[in-house]
């Protein structure tokens, strides 16, 4: 039997790999189960996360301001635009931007923005961390709250699965501000540890492990060396553990401004992040230790604050996916961290990556 060209090339691959026919399927299935989608209304896709029922949200930044959508049969048709900003908030010049979202497995949309108040030297404590919210009966997101009244940047924000929503963000140092009755109330400012050290101008990424602890992607930058660690913070007896999660070292003395994004993966995490211009993806286990065989090195490269995601399939496998020069691009990889298919690109403008898993286990990406 003559087999298609691409098919010929993959299994070329994995048989010189020596691996299993488990994989051979996996990799065929990689190769081809991927739907990339266009941004409704033409906007730049920041975020996209699915919760338990399967309804996919998505939030974009446009001309217009960022923007919600909502798809509850894969990605197929979307609701109508929804804004993100109140009216209130729409200022000549004032332009915000989306940060984060986290999403409740019952559908509450959780979402951080900035703006350029600073650019328009307006009052600093407009510049921010801005927060908005939308439960899964409302029909409007509330009118944006500004959660700290502080020059700030590298914006996460998390919810547990009991509820609790923390909004984590950098000024210096890491902070946090804590809400336990679903975002309606944030307590004041905490720092979370002093000797977490981060990485001004790069980000935070933050998400709730299964054990209730939240876990929080940082790159440090003590003695200028710029490695990533992940810190899990116990916020009931308030303790912070910190674990180096990265293995290649990047000494520079200045910061490189990079993005990058841990995900919950069963028990433990998958966290996904440039060093040197490569991206390179690790899982944890609960305690944030990178597990066999540790950092990966993936084929992608990514630009300064540019988005890259990790992608947790049900199976164990994963998915990186990241933007460089309005271009996205993605890699498979099996449950033991080999590379499945062939890398996958596509056209799309800005820096911000999104996809999910669907309840089928289709990877969508939007472009």
């Amino acid at each position: 039997m003559k087999l298609p060209m691409r098919k010929v090339a993959t299994l070329v691959l994995w048989v010189g790999l020596g691996l299993t026919a488990t994989s051979l399927q996996f990799a065929d299935a990689a190769a081809t189960n991927v739907t990339t989608l266009p941004v409704p209304s033409g906007g730049q896709a920041m975020s996209a996360k699915i919760d338990a029922t399967g309804v996919i949200h998505l939030v974009c930044d446009s001309s217009d301001g960022p923007q919600y959508f909502r798809s509850a049969d894969n990605g197929k048709t979307f609701s109508a635009p929804m804004p993100l900003l109140d009216q209130a908030s729409r200022k000549p010049g004032l332009e915000f931007i989306t940060w984060d979202m986290a999403v409740s497995s019952e559908g509450a949309v959780h979402v951080v923005l900035g703006n350029n108040a600073w650019k328009l030297k307006l009052p600093k404590d407009e510049w921010g961390y801005f927060y908005t919210r939308r439960l899964p009966d409302e029909t409007a997101f509330t009118p944006l709250k500004n959660i700290n009244h502080k020059p700030s940047e590298g914006f996460s924000l998390a919810v547990s699965d009991t509820g609790t929503v923390t909004a984590v963000w950098m000024a210096d140092k890491l902070y946090a501000n804590v809400s336990h009755d679903g975002g309606k109330i944030f307590s004041s400012t905490v720092e979370i540890d002093p000797a977490l050290n981060p990485c001004n101008c790069c980000t935070t990424s933050s998400v709730y492990g299964a054990d209730g602890r939240l876990a929080i992607l940082y790159r440090e930058e003590t003695d200028n060396n710029r490695d990533m660690y992940l810190a899990l913070w116990d916020q009931g007896p308030n303790q912070v553990t910190k674990t180096r999660v990265s293995t290649t070292s990047w000494k520079i003395d200045t910061c490189p401004m990079t993005y990058y994004s841990v995900v919950r993966s069963g028990n433990g995490y998958l966290a996904a992040w440039p060093t040197k211009g490569e991206i390179y993806f690790a899982k944890l286990d609960a305690n944030g230790s990178p597990t066999a065989p540790k950092e990966i090195k993936t084929p992608g490269s990514s630009g300064m604050r540019s988005g890259i995601i990790p992608i947790a399939t049900p199976e164990g496998h994963t998915v990186v996916a990241w933007k460089k020069e309005n271009q996205l691009g993605w890699q498979f990889y099996d449950e033991l961290g080999r590379p499945a298919g062939i890398p996958g690109s596509t056209r799309s403008n800005g820096t911000g990556v999104a996809g999910v898993i669907s309840k089928e286990g289709e990877l969508i990406l939007f472009k």
